[in-house]
């Protein structure tokens, strides 16, 4: 059954919630038994000596419905059975109902055990070797922290080899692997550094952090940093754990960090000055990183009319050189701008006044760095213009806020800029812009005499 990525973000999460991923066994034990105990008769027909001794299947059936509702009940009468018949054929499903009456009465130490000889049997079943590690990393001793990094590497070797799913792009599948094994190295980093092998346990967080930037492996690094008594790389470390938290329960308490942060500010520059801007500043370099990726696509270009966009929702490629002697009006906006909704059917309505020149083209040009936030938002407001992602045009005029609004004439020169929005006069002074950029153009086809 392959790996679903998505699922496999379990670094931090508490291990107990990973029993609500497990099926209710019990149940599904009592109907198999109770049907193979209930069998057709001429299945079960045997010498008259042999009807006296139950087969299995009945003393399964009877170990679970002597249970009842009684966990402890179920999980006494199981191992009485398994002691009974260690060969069963349903052992491994046992195994499973152990694993999850033991979670249900805080049994770690039994859990762990059953959970690791379903692994014996069944290596490539991720959902039981993912709650292992952290069963062991919670309450695992010395050999049982380095079986638990031995089964993070089968879970790293695991996604590296699992196959693209057809339903999600070649993207997707990228970045849901990189999620997956920042988690498992997260994961595996902890384990090293219970096991006091910090080389190995920074080695893992770096490598989580560059699959995936995280607050948790950021955190760890600082800490590391701290204990080297490096503490500029403290400092970084433990920014960027601050900036990347957030408020999910997986995700490292903000407060904590903002103490360890202060700490070795404090250490290293006698107090908190400075320390405020510093974390603006680490900040926006991390939400930026997005935005960057987006500019490289068109890293060479020097003009606008050697940019090729992609079109919102679908990605289809618009090549502005196909628009070159064209007037580009660009809008350059963001989802998370309230004066860019504002302005956004102005700019339309202006874009319908001029519908009947073919040479002027009108965009909106979205500078979101998430672009995944595009799509819904299109959806929902049904602009009338081409909505393209800005791909680095947005760097090339210099936009730094938002709503800005450019023309550039047909040799990609500005003409007009207007940066925010709230002026009532804004459609007639973009309209009269646009007019005066037509002007040579219908002065050529009607000459003045």
């Amino acid at each position: 059954m392959p790996l679903s990525h998505r699922a496999l973000g379990l670094a931090g999460t508490a291990f107990i919630a990973l029993n609500a991923r497990l099926p209710c066994l019990a149940s599904s034990l009592h109907d198999e038994s109770q049907a193979a105990a209930t069998a057709p008769a001429a299945k079960q027909a045997a010498p008259s000596a042999q009807q006296k001794t139950p087969s299995p299947e009945q003393d399964l059936q009877q170990a679970i419905d002597g249970a009842g509702n009684d966990r402890a009940a179920l999980v006494r009468n199981l191992e009485e059975f398994l002691k009974k018949y260690p060969e069963a054929a349903q052992r491994v499903k046992i195994y499973r109902a152990l694993v999850e009456a033991s979670l249900q009465l805080r049994d770690n130490t039994r859990a762990t055990d059953y959970g690791e000889r379903i692994i014996a049997l069944n290596p490539d079943d991720m959902s039981m070797t993912l709650l292992a590690i952290q069963l062991l990393e919670r309450d695992g001793d010395e050999a049982g922290l380095r079986r638990a990094t031995n089964y993070s590497t089968r879970v790293l070797e695991y996604i590296g080899r699992d196959e693209k799913s057809p339903k999600i792009s070649q993207q997707e599948w990228e970045a849901s692997k990189n999620r997956d094994r920042m988690s498992v190295l997260l994961l595996r980093g902890r384990l090293y550094l219970k096991l006091h092998e910090m080389a190995k346990a920074q080695r893992d967080f770096e490598d989580s952090y560059a699959a995936d930037p995280s607050a948790g492996a950021a955190e760890k690094l600082g800490e590391i940093a701290e204990l080297n008594k490096d503490l500029p790389r403290a400092i970084q470390q433990y920014t960027r754990a601050f900036a990347l938290a957030d408020a999910s329960r997986s995700a490292p308490d903000r407060r904590e960090i903002r103490r360890k942060l202060g700490n070795v500010w404090r250490k290293a520059h006698g107090s908190d000055d400075g320390l405020g801007e510093y974390v603006l500043h680490t900040y926006d370099e991390l939400t930026a990183l997005p935005a960057k990726s987006n500019s490289a696509r068109n890293a060479g270009a020097k003009g606008p009319f050697q940019f090729t966009l992609r079109r919102v929702p679908d990605g289809a490629a618009v090549p502005l050189a196909n628009e070159k002697g064209k007037i580009l009006v660009v809008n350059f906006w963001a989802t998370w701008c309230g004066p860019c909704r504002a302005m956004e059917p102005v700019f339309d309505r202006v874009a319908l006044d001029f519908r009947q020149h073919h040479d002027v083209l009108f965009l909106a040009a979205d500078c979101d760095e998430d672009e995944s936030l595009v799509p819904p938002y299109v959806k929902e407001v049904k602009p009338q213009t081409t909505v393209v992602f800005a791909d680095g045009l947005d760097r090339l005029f210099g936009i730094n806020s938002f709503p800005t609004v450019v023309i550039i004439d047909r040799e990609g020169k500005i003409i007009y800029r207007a940066e925010g929005y709230g002026e009532d006069t804004f459609p007639q002074s973009l309209a009269a812009a646009i007019d005066q950029a037509l002007a040579p153009a219908a002065a050529s086809v009607n000459p003045q005499n």
